[in-house]
């Protein structure tokens, strides 16, 4: 495994109770899944629609539902910046701050559901991967391979991001009770929680809560980055690799928003249409993890939490430092793979020099790409694909360790967007 200790500002966010900005006037909910946006429309102008109702699906393979997470009218057609850094088509939807929904179910024994019944409920309820990808989370269970182990990536690895942390503090009963149902369901024969051991909070929390549940553990892994990659905690936690998904091995991974969204999904049959955020950095004036609906303005919850700090430059990403998108400003919506929000000094580019050869974007690469080689290559797809980009899962380490100060993740991303257009 490879990897490197990075400076942590978790502080900032993660002394606070979890924030609750769930009445924006108007939501603009993003029509697109992942990063694919060829999404059927099922609303027009003038649409009543309620909490959870399908606003539109994705086609292809990955049908997943694109829901609205108020009750309203659908007023408009816009487009707003994505969590990847795209502008894309929003349904903006004008709040009545009813919260209706079609019908309400409220399940007790949710351990007793069957495989199909859960499949067809976290897909339904438009459930995917919270830490970012986005992918949808209903396809990793839907398999005749036998599972054996559930892995949940409670690392947070990135040096900001504290919102796993916030659900696990104040939700670690809930969290809990949908592993051990999600166990049951899919006949798994354990749970491993996976969270950095420098955390030593967390590592209480949980120690006081799993006692009872004989199936989990708690796994303590290095500080160092990314180790919340998928391929370096399953590594590390049972010692095994893999090809392309970890059901080749028996394992699924899921992050804690993703399995908090789960339960969410299973006891009170609610849609993926609200989530924790982390709004940290900096420049703000009062850094914290915030539940929000999705398609609420960022720029609106930042004001709502007490805005920014006086300062001239602003540098905003969404998501965290290391694997995040910077954006001209915050005109950005929720959405529900977006965890972080950072307002950070924009210090002014750094002085860039010649590659000079060192190898370090090499040794600490943990997909074991040759970075510099792919930058002395953008031009040449046939050695390009050689030199696999695709392998290259955005951590942003190349870049945080070039002495020259070149942005070598940048061109690994040009890399992979040229090969997917030849």
């Amino acid at each position: 495994m490879k990897g490197k200790k990075i400076p942590g500002f978790k502080k900032m966010s993660s002394n606070k109770k979890i924030g609750v900005y769930t009445k924006p006037s108007i939501v603009y909910i993003p029509l697109v899944n992942q990063n694919d946006d060829n999404i059927t429309l099922l609303v027009k102008k003038g649409d009543y629609v309620y909490k959870g109702s399908i606003l539109g699906k994705r086609k292809g393979v990955l049908r997943i539902p694109i829901l609205s997470s108020v009750s309203g009218t659908v007023i408009d057609f816009v487009e707003r910046h994505y969590a990847n850094g795209n502008i894309v088509k929003c349904v903006a939807i004008e709040n009545d701050f009813k919260e209706k929904v079609e019908k309400e179910i409220k399940r007790k024994e949710i351990n007793k559901l069957s495989k199909e019944e859960f499949i067809n409920i976290i897909r339904d309820k438009g459930i995917v991967g919270m830490g970012g990808s986005g992918f949808p989370t209903y396809v990793k269970y839907d398999t005749d391979k036998k599972i054996n182990t559930l892995i949940i990536n409670a690392v947070e690895c990135e040096p900001y991001i504290t919102a796993d942390f916030a659900l696990i503090n104040e939700h670690c009963e809930e969290i809990l009770e949908a592993i051990d149902a999600i166990l049951d369901i899919n006949n798994i024969d354990e749970a491993i929680i996976a969270v950095k051991k420098s955390n030593t909070q967390l590592v209480k929390i949980l120690e006081n809560n799993v006692g009872s549940y004989l199936r989990m553990k708690i796994s303590k892994v290095p500080n160092f980055y990314p180790m919340g990659w998928e391929k370096n905690l399953v590594e590390f936690v049972k010692h095994v690799t893999y090809k392309k998904l970890p059901s080749e091995k028996g394992i699924i991974v899921n992050n804690v928003a993703t399995i908090y969204a789960i339960y969410e999904a299973l006891k009170y049959d609610k849609p993926l249409v609200e989530r924790v955020v982390t709004f940290t950095g900096e420049k703000l004036k009062s850094p914290q993890n915030v539940l929000v609906k999705v398609g609420t303005p960022v720029s609106e919850v930042i004001e709502i939490i007490g805005g920014y700090k006086k300062y001239k430059d602003l540098l905003f990403v969404a998501g965290g430092p290391m694997m995040g998108i910077s954006l001209p400003n915050d005109d950005l919506v929720v959405s529900p793979n977006l965890n972080c929000v950072l307002a950070l000094y924009d210090k002014k580019e750094e002085l860039v020099t010649q590659c000079l050869r060192c190898g370090k974007c090499v040794e600490v690469c943990p997909a074991k790409l040759v970075p510099v080689m792919v930058k002395d290559n953008i031009n040449k797809p046939e050695r390009l694909k050689e030199l696999r980009p695709d392998r290259c899962i955005s951590c942003g380490l190349c870049t945080y360790v070039c002495p020259a100060r070149i942005n070598v993740r940048e061109y690994i991303k040009a890399a992979k967007e040229r090969l997917r257009g030849e």
